[in-house]
């Protein structure tokens, strides 16, 4: 095979595996320009070592570049980390946006749950190894061995960290998954009672400990801290209503899988708002609001 089709064959391997890659990366670090940079050095080893591989990893080329991918993830987890030393304000998950007509994602490397912003939350808490360990087993269906050859651990260590690791999920992330119209629902009370000024409809639509955390990077408007209770955040949405949204325009959209509303001024993002709801689907408990300039202008199509 020639220089050239060699190099063809490799970029096309790549390509086919890409959305798995970056499916992966994004629910490892949550930022998608990190994730971009991830896969970019995962595509530079794989150029330089595709016509060098052993016979086994060049027949299974996905585990050679998903073991690549994990590793630099973890690599840049450590830039991540000293970046959020000097972050201002509440740090959040950059969403992955697309519009609310579109389906949800189908593929098993995309799973809504997997991706979901409350969940990506709760993994923030776990440290590299654990988080890592949890998104292969639980969101990809990666068994423990073949994570121990991803991570270069024992089989019974991978096992540990997984057990450790879905234990704290699961205590601050139960497992459940509202209908999506009753998503919908919910979410189209909660806007048309902000706009309203409408309280005592935002005191029904909201869980009495609900929490509003909002990530404006220092470079947009937004709390400092986590504002939390009905009524506080009932009163801080029901004063939009009193405060000029012109050329403001307000859409409904899928982030990371589920409903959100995005703000445009203009054509320029502004604010995305995403909700997560009461395990009976009827009261929000969480809103996370992005208006970091940088992070909107980095959202993507699904």
């Amino acid at each position: 095979m020639s220089e050239t089709s060699t190099e063809d064959a490799a970029t096309q391997v790549f390509l086919d595996h890409r959305r798995l890659l970056f499916s992966v990366v994004y629910n490892l670090l949550g930022s998608i320009a990190d994730t971009e940079e991830v896969l970019q050095e995962t595509w530079l080893a794989w150029t330089r070592h595709s016509d060098r591989l052993d016979a086994d990893e060049i027949e299974n080329p996905r585990a050679y570049l998903v073991r690549v991918a994990v590793n630099q993830a973890l690599t840049q987890q450590s830039v991540i980390s000293r970046r959020r030393e000097t972050y201002v304000g509440p740090w959040l998950p950059e969403p992955l946006v697309a519009d609310a007509a579109e389906a949800e994602f189908t593929d098993s490397a995309s799973n809504a749950e997997s991706v979901s912003m409350a969940l990506l939350v709760v993994l923030e808490t776990l440290s590299p190894l654990e988080r890592a360990v949890f998104v292969l087993h639980e969101a990809f269906g990666y068994q423990h061995t073949e994570i121990s050859e991803i991570l270069g651990r024992k089989p019974q260590a991978i096992r540990q960290i997984a057990h450790r690791a879905r234990k704290h999920v699961e205590a601050r992330r139960p497992r459940y998954r509202p209908d999506r119209k009753v998503q919908e629902r919910v979410t189209e009370r909660f806007i048309s009672a902000a706009l309203g000024g409408d309280l005592s409809e935002l005191m029904k639509v909201l869980a009495p400990d609900v929490t509003l955390c909002a990530d404006g990077g220092g470079k947009a408007p937004a709390p400092g801290k986590p504002i939390e209770g009905r009524e506080k955040v009932a009163r801080l949405f029901a004063g939009f209503a009193t405060r000029p949204l012109s050329g403001l325009s307000m859409h409904f959209r899928l982030a990371n899988g589920e409903p959100s509303v995005l703000l445009l001024d203009g054509d320029t993002p502004w604010f995305i708002l995403i909700l997560d709801l009461t395990p009976d689907g009827e009261q929000i408990r969480s809103i996370y609001g992005i208006s970091n300039p940088d992070k909107l202008a980095r959202m993507v199509q699904s």
